[in-house]
């Protein structure tokens, strides 16, 4: 199964490409992603394959798979449609440490629905001991913030949404 951050990255890519439908299958688990006139993404219902291969099962048992699959999918649905209002990302310039705070005691540069412009800055990515501040690159907010404090990021990851004033 796809990881939720995975699932982000195909979205972004198709978001900023002119494909206007593309789906995955991976081991019964199928995600189908269609681009409409507005841009919003959205989500078709549970592979074919995953609730027949569940029917071959006992009829309990079935049950509660069945029903776990849908689960499973209907959160990817929610996750994606909720991702659709940001009109910009800023991504790492580099490999590195993402900190969203200058020092552990310290506030956070930036939260969610924080204004911020194009020289503020929103957070650090520690490389080979070199502490790098990351600007905003554009005036806006902060919709979300898609890494935790501390944790490994490649270079072009997305760091957070901002949507453009």
């Amino acid at each position: 199964m796809l990881k939720v951050q995975e699932i982000r990255e195909i979205i972004r890519l198709i978001d900023e490409s002119s494909i206007n439908e593309f789906t995955y299958e991976s081991n019964g688990t199928k995600v189908k992603l269609k681009k409409s006139m507005s841009g919003e993404i959205v989500q078709a219902a549970p592979s074919k394959n995953l609730v027949e291969s569940t029917l071959e099962q006992p009829k309990e048992e079935s049950k509660q798979t069945e029903n776990k699959a849908v689960h499973i999918e209907s959160e990817e649905t929610v996750d994606e449609i909720t991702e659709v209002d940001y009109d910009h990302e800023i991504v790492s310039p580099m490999v590195g440490t993402f900190y969203q705070a200058p020092s552990p005691e310290s506030d956070p540069y930036v939260q969610k629905n924080s204004v911020v412009e194009e020289d503020t800055i929103v957070c650090i990515v520690e490389a080979m001991k070199l502490f790098n501040e990351i600007e905003a690159e554009v005036t806006g907010t902060i919709v979300d913030i898609l890494v935790e404090d501390g944790e490994l990021v490649e270079y072009g990851q997305p760091l957070f949404r901002v949507k453009k004033n």
